[in-house]
């Protein structure tokens, strides 16, 4: 076919012969020309290529430009009046396309007028023009239709562009009787996907019934997706409804699909292909009018190359594939994720907790392995530690401080120091009941140290108890270190504090084994 559409008596008589589709159910291309002829003649070529027209004055193009949702875009011809660009002006919902225009240099410039068509016509650019008519109607700001922020959608949160592409996807194909085929990692909300586009059909007045199909036992699956009669089998003691059947005129999620095992792949895939099914031991033919959205973490293909999976099912499940991106691919989500989570769990336990800029940051950085039901046990987890506080670096889980954690050492009053050091001075202690066996020292230690502090003698110029006290801690940990050639372990057993208190104390002391 030549690229050129050369318009002739036979096209014009076929033409003659087509009644232009009124405003009303498909998109339409508006022709706006008076001059009858070269809008003939657009019209020719516009129903060769297939597609729906109809063509009007400049003087009626704003009322039949009034229900501009059956629009797809408004071809202007001719000579451009006033009138035709308030047209373009106020209509910056319809992409306008300019053909045979003598100036049409003021209305070029607009971003709604998608480009020019050639004199003659030409196939390639037409078709070509028309594609970008359709992307600027699918790229366009939606108000009435985009998806509602309900508490259910409120896990795909995120301004990423993966889940804006999620958003979309789901926003797209949840009007229609697709099947659907969410593919991610484990945590990545599937199911809230499929509950998505359960919630935004028209099936949503209708149920959504989830099926694991890994977490039931081969034996039991059949019976749970289709039901049983009584008498079925041992311990049907009554008739049963499957999945199916309760799933009636709404959707059935079959999550983790490829778990399902290979015999009931094929009962599957003949309800899918007949939507009929038998319950199990019965006979009657039962209608199945439910849609389908499958779920998995595997990858099919490879199963199906390795014969785990049947070729036939997967493209019959696979009529729209949802994709769910794992949180490694979107940490710029992160910050957005902690705020929802934490005001769910603020709404559900009543308290909350607050992170850092440091934090977030360092969160920012960690793998996620598992997603965002990972994020989520997390956050539970400083709740629990540290529920209506702050969580900077420092409180964050080894494994999630992927920064350096400023740990903040209070100066606290002198005479809690001095408490604090005497009580921990004297931790291994016990004075007051000498049966105690909890102590870790004899009781020769114990008298040592009682004389050491009976034989202690305050100077008449006094001291700095404070330095004092700390000097004579510093002199015990080092000759315990030094005694035991500083294995921790022992030196803090013989000191009578946990090794880890006595880590600290080396730190702040600044106190090491001495170089060979």
């Amino acid at each position: 076919m030549s690229d050129e559409l050369k318009v002739t008596p036979e096209n014009v008589s076929a033409v003659n012969s087509i009644t232009p589709s009124v405003l009303s159910g498909q998109k339409n291309i508006v022709i706006i020309d008076n001059n009858t002829d070269r809008s003939q003649q657009i019209s020719t070529v516009l129903a060769f290529v297939g597609e729906h027209f109809i063509h009007c004055s400049a003087e009626s193009a704003a009322q039949v430009l009034a229900d501009n949702s059956r629009v797809l875009t408004v071809i202007l011809a001719g000579n451009v009046s006033d009138n035709c660009a308030d047209l373009v002006k106020t209509n910056p919902s319809i992409p306008f396309l300019l053909h045979d225009v003598v100036d049409g240099k003021a209305l070029i410039s607009k971003v709604n007028v998608i480009g020019t068509l050639t004199t003659p016509l030409n196939y390639a650019q037409l078709t070509e023009l028309i594609h970008h008519c359709h992307q600027y109607h699918n790229k366009l700001p939606r108000s009435g239709t985009k998806l509602k922020s309900t508490a259910l959608f409120r896990s795909l949160v995120g301004s990423s562009e993966p889940m804006s592409q999620v958003r979309f996807l789901i926003e797209q194909v949840a009007k229609t009787p697709a099947s659907v085929l969410v593919l991610g990692e484990s945590g990545t909300g599937k199911e809230v996907v499929a509950r998505n586009i359960h919630d935004l059909s028209e099936r949503s007045k209708e149920a959504f019934v989830p099926v694991n199909c890994g977490a039931i036992p081969a034996e039991l699956l059949e019976s749970e997706l289709f039901g049983h009669e009584k008498g079925a089998f041992t311990g049907a003691i009554s008739t049963r409804k499957g999945r199916f059947e309760l799933a009636e005129g709404g959707t059935l999620f079959l999550d983790e699909i490829g778990d399902m095992p290979q015999p009931m792949q094929v009962k599957l895939l003949r309800v899918l292909q007949e939507r009929t099914f038998e319950r199990v031991g019965g006979s009657k033919s039962i209608k199945a009018d439910v849609r389908i959205v499958a779920a998995t973490h595997q990858d099919l293909e490879t199963m199906i190359k390795e014969g785990g999976f049947r070729e036939d099912l997967f493209y019959r499940l696979n009529v729209f594939p949802i994709e769910t991106p794992a949180l490694r691919e979107r940490k710029e989500d992160i910050p957005l994720l902690l705020k929802e989570l934490l005001s769910r769990f603020e709404l559900d336990q009543g308290k909350t907790v607050r992170f850092t800029d440091k934090a977030i940051e360092s969160l920012m950085e960690h793998p996620w392995d598992g997603n965002v039901r990972e994020l989520s046990n997390l956050i539970e987890r400083m709740l629990i530690m540290y529920g209506d506080q702050i969580v900077d670096v420092a409180e964050l889980p080894f494994k999630y401080q992927h920064i350096d954690a400023q740990v903040y050492n209070p100066e606290y009053p002198e005479e809690l120091q001095e408490q604090d050091a005497i009580n921990e001075l004297f931790s291994g202690f016990d004075f007051d009941d000498e049966d105690d066996d909890s102590s870790t020292e004899t009781p020769e230690a114990e008298n040592a140290v009682v004389a050491s502090v009976d034989s202690a003698l305050l100077p008449d110029e006094g001291i700095n108890l404070k330095e004092h006290l700390a000097d004579l801690e510093v002199s015990l940990i080092n000759q315990s270190l030094t005694k035991h050639d500083y294995v921790v372990a022992r030196a803090a057993e013989t000191l009578g504090m946990r090794r880890t208190t006595l880590v600290e104390k080396m730190r702040k002391y600044d106190l090491q084994k001495p170089a060979e």
